[in-house]
């Protein structure tokens, strides 16, 4: 039993109603929404939200029954994984145990069903606590990204014997993107943060990784889907 859930608060400080607005000619939350439902793979949806417009057009889409979020998870300051467990309680009650929790962030719709179906094959080849989508990261700390000491004089974040003088010396950095991810039940219920088992990534190209949390990348974003839908 594969539950896909998805998480759409109402409210935003940096695009505001962004996960019911348009964008390419449907509801930005749709383009996460309806892989979910075209997956073959996916038992169940369930949509976690405190807007009663987002909450019924998902159960209208076929999403599970289970209410608005509860008050203290609707909050800019809600953790995701609390909300995570919160929906995979409610979700059970109605389709029974979960083998895995699949979640879809509503804003990175640039994601294609090939990135869930090989997060899905990676969790249950390796059968780590979670898979985490990732890319390749632009800065790595060992090599270029600075930061101030007392004196504001800047210094290798993550300095290194000798030095890294090339970006190809330096060690592997990933970016988390905020896009897929794949939770063992178990884990999800035990666990009081996403980083206590073990973690592994799932890298994308960083072209389908970016997410909306600006005005700016919402324009970004519409960009490069109107490239995508016509091919």
């Amino acid at each position: 039993m594969i539950i896909g859930h998805i998480g759409a608060r109402k409210g935003s400080k940096g695009v505001p109603g962004k996960n019911f607005r348009d964008i390419c000619g449907k509801p930005l939350i749709d383009w996460s929404l309806d892989q979910l439902f075209e997956s073959k793979r996916v038992d169940a949806v369930v949509v976690s939200t405190d807007s009663e417009e987002i909450y019924a057009h998902a159960v209208a889409k076929g999403a599970l029954e289970i209410g608005l979020r509860p008050a203290h998870l609707a909050t800019d300051t809600a953790g995701k994984w609390n909300v995570w467990q919160h929906a995979l309680e409610e979700a059970e009650k109605h389709v029974g145990p979960a083998s895995a929790f699949l979640d879809l962030d509503c804003t990175s719709p640039l994601r294609i069903e090939e990135d869930i179906d090989q997060a899905l094959d990676l969790f249950f080849a390796q059968k780590p606590d979670m898979v985490m989508s990732c890319c390749d990261a632009r800065k790595n700390p060992y090599f270029n990204l600075v930061e101030p000491d007392e004196t504001g004089a800047l210094h290798v974040s993550k300095p290194l014997p000798g030095g890294v003088v090339a970006r190809q010396q330096a060690p592997v950095v990933y970016e988390h993107a905020a896009s897929t991810y794949v939770v063992d039940p178990a884990y999800l219920k035990q666990a009081q943060a996403l980083f206590e088992g073990r973690v592994i990534p799932y890298v994308m190209p960083a072209s389908r990784c970016l997410d909306i949390d600006e005005e700016f990348d919402f324009r970004l974003v519409k960009l490069l889907m109107q490239e995508q839908l016509n091919g």
